[in-house]
């Protein structure tokens, strides 16, 4: 088994993703960009605590990994309470995408919510994705399609009460790790056996290839080929390079210039 990390801090103050390999265990986490200038423990976001605190309680391999996700849920709640957060109002709150996978002899095992996603890669060149849809932002990227000819400001100014709409959707319609009980209605889980599996890749939506229509599907063929043939790192420079020719994002409506990235691919001997 060789095992491959990505871990690198987008055009933010500080990487707000986390990632472990810890044991048979591996994770990502996307912290969620704050959309308020409050910071707490020394200057950092709540994305990057929330992040932080999910991952670190993952990394206790001791029960099950939906009780582990209600456990890194409930203590993201408790830290927000020390620090006086106003629970009230979701755009406060601190949140995280997760992707977690434990390995066995034979199977493996995961849990997921948000778009930090799991790709399967088998033997026979069969893919799977999971979850199949993650697309809670597509509206907001359909606007700054629209409008970004219209404005020289970035898209989370532009944007801002589009996205603390779609902020106040969350554990709604779709699902994040950010202290509230109705996240676990979210979280997907399951089991696969490991007979056909050659690779398990988990990463955060940093490592999403760049799209000039929101309403494409994500193109997993060209992702798994460049991934098959130089790893993490050809995904990564592949990206990093359509970004740097689009630093205003309005060929390519993203909400960053580069955004954090968390990724690991385990590949099977």
């Amino acid at each position: 088994m060789h095992v491959e990390t990505v871990f690198e801090q987008g055009v933010g103050t500080m990487n707000e993703d986390f990632h472990f390999v810890h044991g048979n265990q591996f994770g990502v986490f996307d912290g969620a960009t704050s959309l308020t200038q409050a910071t707490y423990r020394g200057g950092r976001t709540g994305g990057f605590l929330a992040s932080n605190i999910a991952g670190k309680t993952f990394m206790d391999e001791k029960t099950s990994l939906l009780e582990l996700a209600g456990k890194a849920n409930s203590s993201i709640r408790d830290a927000m309470r020390e620090s006086g957060v106003d629970l009230s109002d979701k755009g406060y709150l601190w949140s995280t995408s997760a992707a977690v996978v434990r390995l066995y002899d034979d199977r493996f095992e995961w849990v997921q919510i948000g778009d930090c996603l799991v790709m399967i890669i088998h033997a026979d060149g069969r893919r799977e994705i999971i979850p199949s849809a993650f697309d809670h932002d597509l509206d907001t990227l359909n606007m700054w399609k629209e409008a970004s000819g219209g404005t020289d400001a970035p898209i989370i100014s532009a944007l801002h009460d589009q996205i603390l709409g779609v902020r106040r959707l969350s554990n709604v319609t779709y699902g994040v790790l950010n202290g509230e009980k109705e996240a676990m209605n979210f979280m997907n889980q399951g089991s696969m056996s490991l007979d056909t599996v050659s690779h398990i890749l988990l990463f955060t939506d940093g490592l999403f290839l760049p799209k000039s229509d929101p309403n494409e599907r994500e193109d997993f063929d060209l992702f798994s080929s460049l991934y098959l043939s130089g790893g993490l790192a050809r995904v990564r420079n592949h990206i990093r390079a359509i970004e740097a020719q689009d630093a205003g994002c309005r060929t390519y409506p993203r909400f960053k210039a580069h955004d954090d990235i968390a990724a690991i691919s385990i590949a099977f001997d």
